[in-house]
C-alpha cells in the first residue's frame, strides 16, 4: 500500500459527483486504489465548497484546507503554473500544492506528485503520495 492525498482546485459550484468523476477516471487511468487514498485538500478559498465538503463526507476522507502562503513553498514542485490561478488565489497550482501540503503534513516526510495536474472544465486535481503507510488524522475544515 501507498497513501496517497488528492489535492482540488474547483470553480465555484463544481458539484462532488464531478469531482468523483474525475478521481475515480485519474484513480483507474494510473492503477491507483482507491484504498489508498488517505485524504482531500485544496486551498482556503475553498474551505467551505459544498462539493469538496460532500465527497469528503461521502468518502469518508478528511478534507483539509491550506492558505496560499503555506502552499507557495511546494511551487518549485510544480508540474504547471498557472497565472490565472495566482491572480484568483494567490497560488501558482491548488491541487499540485495542496496533495503535496497535505501529505507532509500527514507524513511529515516528502512528497512527491505522483499525478501531475489533471484538467476539466470544472475542476482540477492532484495525487501526491509517500512511502509512509500512516493515514491522516487531520480535523474536517
Amino acid at each position: 500500500m501507498t497513501a496517497l492525498w488528492v489535492g482540488f482546485g474547483c470553480r465555484r459550484g463544481c458539484s462532488a459527483q464531478a469531482l468523483h468523476e474525475l478521481l475515480e477516471q485519474t484513480l483507474l487511468e494510473h492503477r491507483l486504489d482507491w484504498a489508498d487514498v488517505q485524504g482531500l485538500a485544496s486551498i482556503d478559498l475553498k474551505a467551505h465548497e459544498p462539493g469538496l465538503l460532500l465527497l469528503a463526507e461521502r468518502l469518508g476522507l478528511p478534507f483539509a484546507t491550506y492558505s496560499a502562503q503555506a502552499l507557495a513553498p511546494f511551487e518549485d514542485r510544480l508540474s504547471h503554473r498557472s497565472a490565472r490561478s495566482f491572480a484568483a488565489t494567490g497560488c501558482q497550482g491548488v491541487a499540485e500544492s495542496a496533495a503535496l501540503a497535505m501529505a507532509e503534513h500527514c507524513t511529515a516526510s516528502a512528497s512527491i506528485l505522483r499525478v501531475n495536474r489533471r484538467q476539466t472544465t470544472m475542476a482540477t486535481l492532484a495525487i501526491a503520495g509517500t512511502r509512509d503507510r500512516t493515514g491522516c488524522t487531520v480535523a474536517r475544515t
